[in-house]
């Protein structure tokens, strides 16, 4: 794990999160890094996941964003502490078409209520394909 180490039982919580939640599963999402206000993610690209002109599906790249800043988050809550979405801005910079994604999710800001957390995904290769910023609320 990264520098800026989490508690146990946050990293309890999310490694339940990465093996029981149903989507996460479904889009094969893999923890690959965890730490204090931030969390990398994967995915290995497969045909289920593009659309068809053969890239990845936009969607499947947004919730990819979205796991990784909830989890980015969730390395700062107390256990009972929960958040969700209130807004999500991609900016798509190119398609991405086979290999592997890996997104980066970053914490800004964590408020009393509110958190805004950015987010860039990568490509096999390394570059920049996407990019985002979210807000979150406690709930």
């Amino acid at each position: 794990m990264s520098e800026g180490q989490i508690t146990a039982a946050q990293m309890r919580r999310i490694q339940k999160a990465i093996t029981t939640v149903p989507f996460a599963r479904l889009l094969g999402l893999e923890l690959e890094d965890i730490a204090s206000g931030t969390a990398t993610l994967a995915v290995n690209i497969r045909k289920e996941l593009t659309q068809n002109q053969g890239v990845v599906h936009g969607g499947a790249i947004a919730s990819l964003i979205d796991t990784a800043t909830a989890f980015a988050i969730i390395s700062l809550l107390p256990p009972r502490e929960n958040v969700t979405t209130v807004d999500l801005a991609i900016s798509y910079l190119r398609p991405a078409i086979g290999g592997r994604l890996k997104v980066v999710a970053k914490v800004i800001r964590a408020g009393r209520r509110l958190f805004v957390v950015s987010a860039e995904v990568f490509d096999t290769h390394g570059k920049l394909i996407t990019t985002a910023l979210s807000t979150y609320i406690k709930i």
